[in-house]
């Protein structure tokens, strides 16, 4: 499929043909190539680039979705939006949406080069919970790797509660990698637990998934850097759940994390 099938896919919430497959040179690396062709053509529609998603850090979910390494995407201003603690996000023109609670960062520099976790550190501005709808337009969420990667690394909303700054959490970068990775989650659908997680869970600490993240990025030949201001939402605390309009979620995080509630409509 060229770049603009993929958009206009997108665009009207339509499944991929069933008679429609990537054919077999088309790897994950070439993959890329095709999500940031589709990227130019959202930019050049007036679209803003608002940062990034990483998706399939949680490996206790990678045989289930047949995707054993993490992905990443991009995220909008049309795909992003912020609360306070209780958010609403539209389903409109999604396919087979689920929900995952995760980790979202704010950057406030770009990283050094190359960076380590401290580097990160520093760079960081803010950290919040947040939820990510994500989605298939591969019919049952049987795509392979590269299919994911070309639909837009399979992003479709991310709703940010509330950002706390990251001094308030952690005076180092060993703190706040310690302090998320032992934070855990309750996942309640209209008050009924359906899961539960820990930032181990994804890449042994979100601030390790943001660190994969950068290096395996400024790997990809023609793909940009962190910008200051960018937001990164870094993995599934738990598995991804089926999410439909009338729904109300929420995310019970231990500290330094707060809750978040979602109506979803």
């Amino acid at each position: 499929m060229t770049p603009q099938i993929l958009l206009d896919h997108f665009d009207n919430g339509r499944f991929w043909p069933e008679s429609t497959r990537f054919p077999a040179k088309v790897d994950v690396p070439g993959a890329y190539q095709q999500a940031l062709a589709v990227r130019e053509l959202r930019v050049h529609r007036g679209e803003v680039p608002r940062g990034f998603k990483i998706g399939f850090t949680n490996r206790q979910i990678w045989a289930r979705y047949n995707v054993f390494a993490p992905i990443w995407g991009t995220v909008w201003n049309t795909t992003v939006a912020f609360c306070e603690g209780q958010g609403t996000v539209s389903l409109d023109g999604t396919c087979e949406p689920r929900l995952e609670p995760e980790t979202v960062f704010g950057m406030k520099a770009t990283p050094a080069a190359p960076a380590t976790l401290d580097d990160l550190f520093d760079a960081l501005d803010w950290v919040a919970p947040g939820f990510e709808v994500v989605q298939s337009h591969r019919r049952g969420w049987k795509g392979t790797a590269a299919e994911a990667v070309a639909d837009g690394g399979l992003h479709a909303r991310l709703l940010v509660g509330p950002r706390i700054p990251v001094p308030d959490i952690a005076r180092n970068a060993a703190a706040l990698d310690r302090c998320l990775a032992e934070a855990r989650v309750t996942l309640l659908k209209d008050g009924e637990v359906v899961d539960r997680g820990t930032g181990a869970h994804v890449l042994d600490s979100p601030l390790r998934a943001l660190h994969h993240f950068v290096q395996e990025i400024r790997s990809c030949p023609g793909a940009p850097d962190l910008q200051p201001h960018d937001v990164v939402t870094t993995g599934t605390w738990t598995d991804a759940w089926p999410i439909q309009a009338g729904d109300l979620w929420r995310a019970d995080f231990t500290p330094p994390l707060s809750s978040l509630s979602l109506t979803v409509r």
